[in-house]
């Protein structure tokens, strides 16, 4: 199949190659000349603008954008107008699944099918496969089948779930079920997280602790002299342990080449999809006292919380004439 890819960051680009190893043929295009030249060289047609990109398309046209979610919205802005009736576009990145609805009904009105495929596999991806999570009309997604396989995992089951790819439901449903996907990625993160902070902060009790009044004492420090060799717990956990996942895998990884992990700040990003997933719980009335944990946790590692710690400070000081400490 010849199909058109929009975008071609980490993900775009493997994507990309991986679909062309499949025997398929693609067209490119990104604001980055240099990302085109390089899949130029793998094979794939670059197309310097839109107009050049829709036309190297055979209808029906099959484009995949895997774009930044505050970018998808323009850029089919631009894109619809050049499209014909029955041509598909998919929308591959983190986008809100709300927004999936309304693009499908956007596209709709023109003849266009919509497809939001959620999809993950980060830069792994290339060589392991990505798992896709598909919502649109069954036509549509039928119609991407070679493309899914190609991208996929691949097994040998014949439900499609079994092989990493999944219809699930009308427009928004793909992004609806990547959304909680990475609402659930973020709290295995934290708890690997936090179980390591602890495990790192075992040995507490062979460090001097100042006794003043600003100090929580620890009350029994001899049962805190542990030198723990985290990358070596990591690596065991991966063995035969119910924790163990691939995550855990990267974990252990990075663990073995960076022990202290000091070439990291701790300042930790989100995208969206937690934020999504938490108002989606709220509306729903469902409970994740788990994934608003973690989501928040992420805000705290950016400092968001700054003011409210001035706050608690200035509170201290107000009311037991406490001074913050330096360290």
């Amino acid at each position: 199949m010849r199909i058109g890819m929009i975008g071609l960051g980490r993900m775009g680009s493997n994507m990309v190659r991986r679909l062309q190893r499949g025997g398929h043929e693609c067209v490119v295009h990104d604001v980055n000349a240099a990302a085109m030249l390089s899949l130029q060289a793998a094979g794939a047609t670059p197309a310097a603008g839109l107009e050049a990109f829709v036309a190297a398309l055979a209808s029906p046209r099959v484009i995949w954008l895997m774009l930044p979610a505050g970018v998808v919205g323009s850029t089919l802005a631009r894109l619809t107008p050049l499209l014909a009736a029955g041509d598909i576009v998919i929308d591959g990145g983190n986008s809100d699944y709300r927004a999936a609805i309304a693009r499908s009904q956007d596209l709709a009105a023109h003849g266009l099918e919509f497809v939001d495929a959620g999809t993950s596999g980060g830069v792994w991806g290339l060589e392991a496969g990505y798992c896709l999570m598909l919502g649109g009309s069954p036509a549509a997604v039928e119609h991407l089948d070679p493309v899914l396989r190609t991208l996929a995992p691949g097994g040998d089951t014949p439900a499609t779930a079994g092989r990493g790819y999944l219809h699930c439901g009308p427009a928004g449903a793909g992004h609806f079920v990547k959304m909680v996907h990475n609402g659930i990625e973020y709290g295995m993160m934290a708890a690997y997280a936090e179980g390591l902070n602890l495990l790192a902060a075992a040995g507490n009790g062979l460090q001097a602790r100042t006794a003043d009044a600003e100090t929580a004492p620890l009350a029994h420090p001899e049962a805190y002299r542990y030198d723990l060799d985290l990358p070596a717990i990591a690596e065991l956990w991966r063995h035969g342990s119910v924790v163990r996942s691939w995550l855990l895998d990267l974990l252990a990884s990075s663990l073995a080449r960076n022990p202290a992990l000091d070439s990291f700040s701790g300042r930790v990003s989100d995208s969206g999809e937690g934020r999504w997933t938490l108002q989606a719980a709220i509306d729903l009335g469902v409970p994740t006292p788990v994934l608003a944990g973690a989501l928040f946790s992420r805000f705290s590692s950016r400092d968001e919380d700054a003011f409210a710690n001035k706050v608690l400070s200035a509170l201290r000081q107000e009311f037991g004439g406490h001074h913050e400490k330096s360290q």
